[in-house]
């Protein structure tokens, strides 16, 4: 009988089950204390921003632009240690907002928005090449295979959302080095695992039904549902056979929410603008497809959504050489978008619950990389946040006066994710799963909160 039962709750209620796992046994939503935000929205721009031409102006490049670096300052290994000269920033700062603070002439819409943003300049990362800097970034270690800090909140947390994965990534077009396992559940249930949707057309691949009927769907996945039941009867409970429950039950409902999801043309004229929807760059109008979806996905309850960056002539934020176009184009793609969601999720009352994290995997060199390029930088660059419980227009941390390492109130990845699980309202250091003999956690043995930035 005791056998019987297992089984059909491995069968007839492991979607909701699986949901109501928790962190610790602190109940189905797994909060260990009143939370500030809902859901997170992380726009990662894949290959690593410089700092120095975005939001860290440095005087001192243009006073002593041309020179060599290494008669001014230590240099420290770089990725191809091609050092050229000290490389002023070509892009102007100007003073934005009540809070006066300077952002470059890249992104102007945004400038017009730093009052919501949270800016983090002294952000480190252990890992100086591309590939284990974006599993550290995502999973807290530099390792391939373990849990994203995406699918560890879609664990603890769930989602409150029955129709739509918890976890979304809408992909633009360029997966970060590191593959998919960005995005992964590792040691946790597949089940939390993102799900990557395109922003555009069906966002997900053989989402319309292929069966002549309704019903005859209906009765394939309850026959797969069936077998599955009467493996977990013979061989007891396994997470391959549960988690495959879920997500054939989680894609049966996506059949009609992700249609319903996509058809922005729901949307006023004015959103459509707003977010450049129309524009005439074509990496812009990808974008800001991806940032209005993720505002709706928002409304809808996913708990966390992950935008990558569009392809822009096939580059990220990676300008080893030729840096002005290449760091134009990518901020010319999603400048409007970003602002349009910020200002979109205050217009809807959404910002203060939602978590909006901009971050590359790293930052880029105050010196040149041959001419006109910038070698890859863990040692000092800067992150944003806003919405969901941060302290709007504000400063923290700080690099050295090139722009080159951080030397006030450092941070690590560990404090990162410390920060966005605290604003979440769970205590990292209690956000554990049992695996290889251990608790494991997003934040290892490491992470504090930023409370400085936290209203």
């Amino acid at each position: 009988m005791l056998g019987q039962v297992a089984g059909g709750f491995g069968a007839l209620a492991l979607s909701a089950l699986l949901r109501e796992r928790s962190w610790g046994g602190t109940g189905t939503h797994g909060l260990h204390f009143p939370a500030k935000a809902k859901s997170v929205i992380f726009l990662y721009m894949d290959g690593g921003p410089s700092q120095v031409d975005t939001f860290d102006p440095k005087p001192f490049l243009e006073k002593y632009n041309g020179k060599d670096p290494s008669q001014l300052f230590k240099i420290e290994p770089t990725q191809f240690n091609n050092n050229g000269s000290v490389l002023a920033s070509p892009w102007k700062f100007n003073q934005y907002g009540q809070s006066g603070i300077p952002v470059s002439d890249l992104f102007p819409n945004i400038g017009k928005c730093v009052d919501e943003l949270a800016i983090v300049r002294s952000m480190v990362s252990e890992f100086p090449e591309h590939t284990f800097a974006n599993y550290f970034l995502h999973t807290g270690s530099g390792v391939q295979g373990r849990p994203s800090m995406g699918a560890w909140v879609n664990y603890g947390l769930g989602s409150s959302c029955e129709n739509l994965p918890g976890f979304v990534v809408l992909n633009g077009g360029l997966i970060p080095p590191g593959g998919l396992d960005c995005f992964g559940s590792g040691f946790l249930p597949a089940a939390f695992q993102g799900s990557v949707f395109k922003p555009k057309g069906s966002a997900v691949a053989n989402i319309a039904r292929i069966e002549a009927s309704q019903q005859m769907q209906r009765d394939k996945l309850d026959l797969v549902r069936e077998l599955d039941r009467q493996a977990i009867d013979a061989y007891g409970e396994h997470e391959a056979i549960e988690s495959a429950i879920s997500n054939y039950e989680l894609a049966y409902q996506m059949q009609m929410s992700v249609p319903d999801l996509m058809d922005v043309s729901q949307e006023p004229q004015h959103i459509h603008e707003l977010y450049g929807m129309n524009a005439e760059y074509p990496q812009t109008r990808i974008y800001a497809s991806q940032c209005l979806i993720a505002r709706r996905l928002v409304q809808r309850g996913v708990r966390f959504i992950e935008l990558t960056c569009p392809s822009v002539d096939g580059d990220r934020w990676d300008q080893h050489s030729n840096l002005r176009k290449g760091h134009e184009n990518n901020a010319r793609a999603v400048d409007q978008p970003i602002a349009a969601l910020l200002t979109d999720l205050r217009q809807q009352g959404l910002l203060d619950e939602t978590l909006v994290v901009w971050a590359g995997e790293f930052g880029r060199t105050p010196f040149a990389q041959g001419n006109d390029g910038r070698d890859h930088n863990p040692f000092g660059f800067t992150i944003w946040m806003a919405g969901g419980g941060v302290k709007p227009g504000t400063i923290y941390g700080a690099t050295d006066e090139w722009g080159y390492k951080a030397i006030e109130n450092r941070l690590e990845i560990h404090d990162l994710h410390a920060t966005i699980l605290h604003l979440l309202g769970v205590d990292h250091t209690r956000s554990t799963f049992r695996f290889g003999g251990r608790d494991m956690r997003l934040t290892d043995v490491k992470g504090h909160v930023i409370h400085d930035i936290v209203g």
